[in-house]
């Protein structure tokens, strides 16, 4: 089955920077207002802005709709990211 997603690929759609639609998400490590952090076949997404919410999480398709006020997304690889966000808490 992890094969199959990582066939279909990471796709991040931004519109009007207040929606965003990112497909290829692997597992939502945590989110906030301000902070999402998703897991993605490409490594770890940081999303940063204001009054960000999920609202669409479809983990077996991979799928996660966001919306708010998007300032950012940060790429990192996946393994030192998920130390680095666990330890900054």
């Amino acid at each position: 089955m992890e094969e199959k997603l990582e066939k279909k690929g990471h796709k991040l759609q931004l519109n009007d920077r207040k929606q965003g639609i990112i497909s290829g998400v692997k597992d939502v490590i945590s989110f906030d207002p301000d902070v999402v952090l998703l897991d993605t076949y490409l490594g770890l997404l940081t999303i940063k802005g204001k009054d960000l919410h999920v609202k669409r999480l479809t983990l077996e398709r991979g799928e996660v709709d966001i919306e708010g006020e998007i300032d950012s997304f940060l790429y990192t690889e996946s393994k030192s990211a998920k130390r680095a966000a666990f330890a900054s808490r």
